[in-house]
C-alpha cells in the first residue's frame, strides 16, 4: 500500500434533515446511498459553467464534502445562499485526506473517476507526497481543479466530466443542468481536454498552434513527454506546436 496526506483538501459535513434533497437539487450526480461510495461531483452556475469539484461520501448522518481547500470557504458560502429553509448545516468536518495506490485501508474508497487514482480515505493518517499524481492523471485525462478546472470558465463536458463519472444526465434538475443538456444533447463538442504527446520544451499555458499558426489550443498538465491540453478539434489536425515543442494528438480523450 502506498499512501499519503492530501493537505490541500478541506472536508466539510453536510447535515440535518434535509440534506440529501438539498444537494441532489444542486450538484451534477445524486449523492448516493449510504455506505455505497464516493461520488465525484460539481456545482455549476445557472449558466452552465464549473464553480468548484469534489468527492462526496454519505455516511448516513452526514454526507461529506471533500473539496480543494482553497475553493472551501466560497463553496460553503454558495452552498448557505441556496439553504433558505432547508433543515441543513454546513461545517467543517476537521477530518484529514489520505489518498494512495494498491491495497487500500479499511475505511478507504475506491477514487469515482479512474482506476488509475487509487482510493481515499477520511480521518486517516497519511505520509509525504511521494506519488507523481500528475503523471496518472495525465495518462488518464483527468482534470485538476484550479489548473484544468477553472471557475465561472470551464465547461465541465469539455473536460470529460462524462467519461470520468462526474455528472448524471438522468438524475433531474440541478443548478447549470439545463446548459449542460444541451451540450449533451443537442450539440457535439467542438473543444475538449485530451492527452498529447509533447517533444520539445514547453511550459504550462502555452498556446498550441497548426501549422499555419492559427491557434488550436493550450498545453495544461505536462508529465514528462505526455501532457493534458484543451484543444478545438476541428483545428486540431496535421503539425501542431507549443513555442518550440511539437505536439501531437491521436484522437483520443485518454483514460
Amino acid at each position: 500500500m502506498a499512501g499519503e496526506c492530501a493537505a490541500d483538501r478541506t472536508v466539510l459535513s453536510i447535515s440535518g434533515a434535509d440534506r440529501e434533497k438539498f444537494l441532489h437539487g444542486l450538484v451534477t450526480k445524486d449523492v448516493g446511498a449510504p455506505g455505497t461510495g464516493l461520488v465525484w461531483s460539481a456545482l455549476l452556475t445557472p449558466q452552465g459553467k464549473y464553480l468548484a469539484d469534489f468527492f462526496l461520501l454519505n455516511r448516513g448522518e452526514d454526507i461529506l464534502l471533500d473539496v480543494k481547500a482553497g475553493l472551501a470557504a466560497g463553496l460553503a458560502q454558495r452552498l448557505s445562499m441556496y439553504r433558505l429553509r432547508a433543515d441543513v448545516k454546513i461545517e467543517d468536518a476537521g477530518l484529514p485526506v489520505a489518498r494512495g495506490l494498491g491495497d487500500a485501508p479499511d475505511g478507504a474508497w475506491p477514487d469515482p473517476r479512474h482506476p488509475a487514482l487509487g482510493w481515499r480515505a477520511y480521518g486517516l493518517a497519511g505520509g509525504e507526497p511521494a506519488i507523481d499524481w500528475d503523471a496518472i492523471r495525465v495518462a488518464a485525462g483527468v482534470p485538476e481543479t484550479g489548473v484544468e478546472l477553472i471557475p465561472n470558465d470551464t465547461f465541465i463536458l469539455e473536460m470529460g466530466f462524462d467519461r470520468l463519472h462526474g455528472v448524471d444526465h438522468r438524475k433531474g434538475c440541478y443548478v447549470g443542468q439545463e446548459v449542460t443538456a444541451r451540450m449533451k444533447h443537442k450539440t457535439e463538442l467542438r473543444k475538449g481536454l485530451v492527452t498529447v504527446t509533447v517533444a520539445g520544451e514547453a511550459e504550462p499555458g502555452t498556446p498550441i498552434e497548426d501549422a499555419e499558426g492559427r491557434s488550436v489550443g493550450t498545453l495544461h498538465t505536462r508529465a514528462g513527454g505526455a501532457a493534458l491540453a484543451y484543444l478545438r478539434f476541428d483545428r486540431a489536425e496535421g503539425p501542431l506546436r507549443a513555442g518550440e515543442a511539437e505536439v501531437t494528438w491521436d484522437g483520443g480523450t485518454g483514460g
